[in-house]
């Protein structure tokens, strides 16, 4: 662990979290930015729908932006579900929303281009972290300037990914001791491993609302001024 100031963690500057939340995912929903889940992960197509810009076929790919598109894959085999063609009688891919990018058509065709190489949807060359199957929220204060923030985490995501998240509200973050309850907190491990348990099936059973309650992480200042 290499060691910044009184503060030793990872570079942020090179720096990749693993989680991304379906409300992050949703943000990317125009054709010049560009991101879909699918199967736990979340792939930032941007560089796809920029080199096939006017390309019908884009289309569909396109509306369902910053959405999750789980049901378009058959879980075991990770491709594009299958059903058999009425009109062929042979099995194609299935296309509810019409005929997409790297996906042949119907019937033999002399002008379909397919030397793309890989299916857009088959490797990792777009993929970017995994989906929070989970999330929870986090109230943050630092306790030298009162100042409060919520937070939208993954439940696996470790502190280190969730202070990756508050950079933004503070650039110092990890000048600052992160403690919980009077104690540190190992910033390897998730909140929960921490000891800061997710009541939120709790007060569903209970019928309260959980947004009532939000643990609080407290930020004590170090007298080292790292700017991330």
């Amino acid at each position: 662990m290499p060691s910044r100031g009184l503060v030793a963690g990872p570079n942020f500057e090179y720096f990749q979290r693993r989680y991304f939340t379906p409300a992050e995912v949703a943000q990317h929903n125009q054709p010049e930015d560009l991101w879909v889940s699918y199967l736990g992960n979340v792939y930032n197509l941007t560089p796809l729908a920029q080199e096939y810009k006017g390309d019908l076929l884009l289309k569909p790919i396109v509306e369902v932006a910053g959405q999750d598109i789980s049901h378009w894959f058959d879980p075991k085999t990770r491709d594009i579900r299958k059903h058999i063609d009425p009109l062929t009688g042979s099995l194609r891919y299935r296309t509810p929303r019409g005929r997409f990018l790297h996906v042949p058509p119907q019937l033999p065709s002399s002008d379909w281009a397919n030397d793309f190489g890989t299916p857009w949807w088959q490797g990792s060359r777009y993929e970017v972290g995994r989906l929070s199957s989970k999330t929870r929220n986090i109230r943050i204060i630092n306790t030298l300037t009162s100042q409060e923030h919520t937070l939208e985490v993954g439940a696996l995501e470790s502190m280190w990914e969730i202070l990756h998240r508050y950079l933004p509200y503070n650039a110092h973050a990890a000048s600052y001791t992160w403690k919980y309850d009077g104690k540190n907190l190992n910033m390897d491990y998730t909140l929960e491993e921490n000891g800061i348990q997710d009541q939120q099936e709790e007060f569903d059973y209970l019928n309260m609302d959980s947004t009532l309650y939000t643990p609080a992480v407290l930020l004590y200042f170090n007298d080292d001024l790292t700017e991330l």
